[in-house]
């Protein structure tokens, strides 16, 4: 099978979706209006709600959900075949994620900006908001000590990569100060911006080889550097660092996913991987874990934390959350495509490929699947002409640049994850964002540093897929009960959130069986409570769906939107 007419049948997809589907859902299903009043205006305060560009925005909330996740997710679950994980990146992105994204964009814009648990708890109760609040805490949890651990071991086999992800952050502080504090339009230094990131690439290895000491330090001493890095940038004003570190990393993106498509057309590779693989030695069922193992690549619940977490805030104009909600998700989508051609096509023989999938433990390191997408995306690029030493250090800055977004941007929601419940529960030390953020990146980084010996995060790895889930259709869930209150149909919404919610207590319920019997039981302490928060939060919801009177009583909507 051809890689790129696969490719070329999805980007169509794509394009008539976000032609056709996205405009349905802005226009029928949730009415949105260029005049109706947004957050970020009216409660503008230069921290968190700041009135931004749609182009901007775009940028950062793009780079802020493709992280590692969409790359590693597809890259695992083509040991099943590559058709079960094509038709789930390209149906899940179109029908379920981009509905999801947007779906939750929408609802905290009428809802002041909260947060999905925040207004959980104005839609069905308070109980629900305590209980859903708690699950995206863990969620974010696992996200801030896995993604650490991912960075710093990159940056340990990597060494390379640590000079041009630093210039980043350095010029981004630039372009912000530039942009916010003497007024000058964002393009042209953002692309000023990224060129020094491109050039720093090319002297990555010089600067490696300056400073052997640098390849000693440990993975251990990465993540406290990472983890306190995040910290400062979840307490900085998010256009001095997050906007415009995310704009230039838009560059970064759509420069990539253009060149591996390029490379893609021109090297019209052959997938070396069988269509359908349904029984791998020692892999989970396909079904359900395909939907849970490719998770960011098709929906994902992290997602709809950053939309309502803070892209909701930044919002200048409501219609912008279609582009940015729908058609971001679209971008993300195209990058699990990639990832799955990658990881398919990007191997010379059908020997090679089954020699990598040769059994699910082969295929199960994190480190061997982003190899896989490296390795496979350089073949891609260098079809273009580009040295392959150079491809791969530009798709490795790439991904290290998407995981390193994601860790900021989850340390941010966290501390307002935090807020939330703090001013809940009348814990006023914890409202102020100095110290939920400390709290947040401390709990990270006691679990990064204490669990699996060291392996940080990673033990608690095959419940990110499952949490993540879990979150989406939760989130789901409240905008249906949401959307039915105000008198509009939820079916867009309702049906992906049966699907999504009935595959991932499926699994969880699969994960925690499975903790049990091999006594993990740090495993099987999160997965159950996990479980039972999400059992309940669903139950509360179902409830409310059925008998619509029930429950608290949401504010009007015309208090808050048009």
């Amino acid at each position: 099978m051809n890689a790129a007419l696969l490719a070329l049948l999805v980007f169509a997809a794509y394009l008539v979706g976000y032609r056709f589907y996205s405009r349905f859902l802005a226009d029928k299903i949730f009415a949105l209006s260029a005049d109706e009043p947004v957050p970020s205006k009216q409660f503008e305060d230069g921290i968190d709600y700041v009135p931004t560009s749609k182009a901007v925005l775009w940028g950062h909330h793009y780079t802020s959900i493709a992280g590692a996740a969409p790359i590693v997710g597809p890259a695992i679950a083509v040991i099943w075949g590559w058709m079960p994980a094509l038709l789930w990146v390209t149906l899940g992105t179109l029908f379920m994620g981009a509905v999801h994204d947007f779906a939750a964009l929408v609802i905290s814009l009428r809802n002041k900006g909260r947060s999905i648990g925040e207004i959980a708890g104005r839609v069905i109760n308070a109980r629900t908001r305590t209980a859903f609040l708690v699950v995206i805490s863990f969620l974010i949890w696992v996200v801030l000590a896995v993604f650490a651990f991912i960075i710093g071991t990159l940056f340990h086999s990597n060494p390379s990569a640590i000079f041009p992800i630093n210039v980043q952050i350095v010029v981004a502080m630039v372009v912000g100060w530039l942009v916010y504090r003497r007024g000058i339009p964002i393009l042209v230094p953002s692309l000023v911006a990224y060129g020094m990131l491109l050039v720093a690439v090319f002297y990555g290895p010089a600067f490696a080889a300056a400073f052997p000491a640098i390849a000693e330090v440990s993975v251990s001493t990465w993540v406290w550097l990472l983890l306190g890095y995040s910290f400062v940038a979840s307490v900085l004003p998010v256009w001095l660092l997050l906007q415009p570190r995310d704009f230039i990393n838009a560059h970064q993106l759509v420069t990539g996913l253009v060149l591996l498509s390029l490379g893609l057309f021109v090297l019209q590779p052959v997938i070396q991987a069988p269509a359908v693989n349904p029984t791998p030695e020692g892999a989970p069922p396909m079904i359900p874990f395909l939907f849970i193992t490719i998770a960011c690549g098709a929906i994902s619940g992290f997602h709809g934390l950053v939309s309502s977490g803070t892209t909701s805030k930044q919002i200048g104009c409501a219609t912008d959350a279609r582009p940015i909600g729908y058609g971001g998700m679209l971008g993300e989508g195209s990058l699990g495509l990639l990832a799955v051609l990658a990881a398919t096509a990007g191997f010379a023989t059908a020997g090679e490929w089954h020699s990598h999938y040769s059994s699910w433990g082969a295929a199960n390191g994190l480190s061997a699947k982003l190899d896989a997408f490296v390795s496979g995306g350089a073949t891609f690029v260098a079809a273009l002409g580009l040295p392959v030493e150079t491809a791969r250090t530009f798709i490795a800055v790439m991904v290290i640049a998407f995981a390193a977004t994601s860790l900021d941007t989850g340390a941010r929601i966290q501390r307002l994850v935090i807020a939330e419940l703090a001013e809940a529960y009348g814990v006023k030390p914890l409202t102020n964002r100095f110290a939920a953020g400390a709290l947040g990146i401390g709990l990270a980084l006691l679990l990064a540093l204490t669990q699996g010996g060291g392996q940080g995060g990673l033990i608690l790895w095959p419940l990110f897929g499952t949490t993540n889930q879990l979150v989406a259709g939760l989130t789901l869930l409240v905008v249906s009960i949401w959307l039915t209150r105000q008198g509009r149909s939820a079916v867009p919404v309702l049906l992906p959130m049966v699907f999504v919610a009935g595959a991932t207590v499926w699994a969880m319920i699969g994960n925690v069986i499975g903790y049990y019997t091999n006594a993990q039981w740090l495993l099987a302490g999160f997965g159950t409570i996990v479980l039972a928060l999400d059992v309940w939060v669903i139950l509360e919801g179902v409830r409310l769906l059925v008998s619509p009177d029930n429950g608290s009583t949401p504010a009007p909507e015309v208090a808050e939107s048009a």
